[in-house]
C-alpha cells in the first residue's frame, strides 16, 4: 500500500494483499472447481427459488432502468455489476437456503458469488478464474472469522455482511487483478462500508444486508483501481480498527496468528469446507430438525401424540433464534419453535413451510408454547443438540447428535444436492432447466461464466 508499512509492522491488510496478489488462476485444483461449481450451483437454485418474492419485486424495481453487463438470477434481465450483486445476494440470501460455513457463523457463497459474479459477467471471466478467486475470498472469511466471529456475532453483528464482505472485497480483488497496493485499499474501502446488524434477521433486511455486501466489495475494489486510498490499518489498528471496533483488543493478535498461515496447507475449502443446507431455514435448527424427522419416523409419531418438546443445545448454538412465536414465514425461518412444529406435524419442512399461512395454522400456533429451547453452558465447540420428547402417554423420547447432515463432515452427494437444486428451479418455474444449468456448471472450467449462467433459461 503506499506509504509503505505502519513502522516496521505489516499490517493485516498488507498481509492479506500480499496474499491475494500471490495466488495463480490457471492453478485451480479440480476439487476447488468441483467444490465451487457446486456453491454457484447451490447459490443460484436458491435465488431461483425466491421469484417474485417481495424483496425480488422490491429490489428490481428499485435497479429498474439501469442496464449493465450482469443478470439477474431471479429472472430474465440484466443490469449493472453493483445493481446485481444487489439483487442477486439478498434475493439468494431470503428464503435463508444458502450454504454456510462454520467458522464464519454465517453464509459464504452469497457474501462471494454475487459480486464475483457480476464482475465475471462484466470481464468474460470463465470457470477457473471465478473458482481460483471464490477459493481466495473463502481463505480470507476463514481467517478472519476464526480471530472474531465468535465475539463479533454475539455483540450482534451479521457475521455474513461484516467479514464477508471482506473476503468478497479479496475474491473480486483477485479475479480483477488488482495490484497489490491497491488491494490493501480496497480493503479499507469494505472496512468503511462494513455493516449489518441481526436484529434484522426475520425482517427483508437481513436479505438487503447480504445483497448490499457484495455490491459495496464491488465499489471498493473499483474505487481503489481508480486511486482511492484507506488506511493501512483499517483491519487492525489499535485505536479505530475493524477489529478493535467490532470485537475484542485480543483478535488482532488472533488474526496475526491466522494471517501466518495465510496460503499454506490444503486451503479453507478442504479443511473448513461448505455446509449444504438440507432445509430452508436458520441453520441453528438444523440438528433438532434431523433429530426430529428420525424419532417421527422411528416410532411412528403424529404431532397430536407429543405433549411438550426440550430442546438443548451448545452455548451459542441458539443464538440467531430471534422469534418463539413467529406469525410470518420471514420470523419463522429464526423460531427453533417453529422448526419443531413444522417438523412433527409434517414429518418435512421444505420451502413451502414457510408460506404465511402455513406459519398460521392453528395446530402450528397453539404448540409452540410447548417447545422449549436453551443452550447449555460450557464451550460453543463441538457443537451439537439435544431433544427430549414428553408424549402424551408419559413416554419419553430422548437423542442427542453432533452430526449435522449437509456439512462438509457429512456432505450431501451430487445427486442430493441436485435434487434440491430441481425443488428450487421448480419451485422458480425452471424445472426442466435443472440438469441443462447441472451440466453446465459441474464442466465449466473452460467456460465463460456468463454462457454457463445462461443455461438456467429456457
Amino acid at each position: 500500500m503506499s506509504g509503505g508499512s505502519v513502522g516496521s509492522r505489516v499490517t493485516a491488510s498488507e498481509r492479506i494483499a500480499d496474499y491475494v496478489a500471490s495466488v495463480d488462476a490457471a492453478a485451480a485444483s479440480a476439487a476447488t472447481l468441483h467444490a465451487v461449481g457446486r456453491a454457484f450451483l447451490d447459490t443460484v437454485a436458491v435465488a431461483v427459488a425466491a421469484t417474485g418474492d417481495p424483496v425480488d419485486a422490491a429490489l428490481t424495481g428499485y435497479v429498474s432502468g439501469s442496464t449493465g453487463p450482469a443478470s439477474l438470477w431471479a429472472g430474465t434481465g440484466s443490469t449493472t455489476t453493483e445493481h446485481a450483486a444487489l439483487v442477486n445476494g439478498a434475493v439468494g440470501h431470503v428464503l435463508d437456503y444458502d450454504d454456510v460455513t462454520s467458522p464464519l457463523r454465517g453464509h459464504p457463497s452469497i457474501a462471494l458469488l454475487p459480486a464475483l459474479v457480476a464482475a465475471a459477467e462484466a470481464d468474460g471471466a470463465d470457470g477457473r478464474q471465478l473458482s481460483a478467486a471464490y477459493a481466495v475470498g473463502f481463505e480470507v472469511i476463514c481467517r478472519l472469522a476464526r480471530a472474531c466471529a465468535l465475539d463479533h456475532y454475539a455483540r450482534g453483528w451479521h457475521s455474513t455482511t461484516t467479514i464477508g464482505l471482506l473476503g468478497a472485497t479479496a475474491a473480486v480483488a483477485h479475479l480483477r487483478g488488482l495490484p497489490r497496493d491497491a488491494v490493501g485499499h480496497a480493503l479499507g474501502l469494505a472496512v468503511a462500508q462494513a455493516a449489518g446488524t441481526r436484529e434484522n434477521f426475520g425482517t427483508m433486511a437481513k436479505s438487503f444486508q447480504a445483497g448490499a455486501c457484495g455490491a459495496a466489495a464491488l465499489r471498493s475494489v473499483a474505487l481503489a483501481g481508480a486511486g482511492m486510498t484507506a488506511s493501512p490499518e483499517a483491519l487492525d489498528g489499535h485505536t479505530g480498527g475493524f477489529l478493535r471496533l467490532y470485537s475484542t483488543p485480543g483478535a488482532a493478535a488472533a488474526l496475526d496468528v491466522e494471517l501466518a498461515a495465510l496460503g499454506d496447507g490444503p486451503g479453507e475449502l478442504v479443511t473448513s469446507g461448505i455446509d449444504v443446507k438440507k432445509y430452508p431455514l436458520c441453520y441453528a435448527t438444523h440438528r433438532t430438525i434431523d433429530l426430529l424427522l428420525d424419532l417421527r419416523a422411528e416410532h411412528g409419531l403424529t404431532l397430536a401424540e407429543v405433549d411438550r418438546v426440550q430442546v438443548r443445545a451448545n452455548h451459542g448454538g441458539l443464538a440467531p433464534l430471534l422469534h418463539d412465536r413467529p406469525r410470518t414465514g420471514l420470523e419463522a425461518k429464526f423460531s427453533m419453535q417453529f422448526a419443531v412444529a413444522a417438523a412433527l406435524l409434517d414429518g418435512e419442512v421444505r420451502l413451502h413451510s414457510f408460506d404465511d399461512d402455513q406459519v398460521r395454522r392453528p395446530e402450528v400456533q397453539q404448540f409452540l408454547p410447548r417447545v422449549t429451547a436453551t443452550e447449555q453452558d460450557g464451550p460453543a465447540f463441538p457443537r451439537w443438540a439435544d431433544v427430549t420428547l414428553h408424549l402424551v402417554d408419559g413416554r419419553t423420547v430422548r437423542r442427542r447428535s453432533t452430526v449435522l447432515r449437509g456439512s462438509a463432515d457429512t456432505p450431501l452427494s451430487d445427486d442430493e444436492l441436485l435434487a434440491k437444486v430441481a425443488d428450487c428451479f421448480g419451485r422458480g418455474g425452471l424445472g426442466e432447466r435443472t440438469e441443462p444449468f447441472a451440466d453446465a456448471v459441474l464442466g465449466w472450467a473452460d467456460q465463460s461464466v456468463r454462457s454457463v449462467l445462461a443455461r438456467r433459461l429456457p
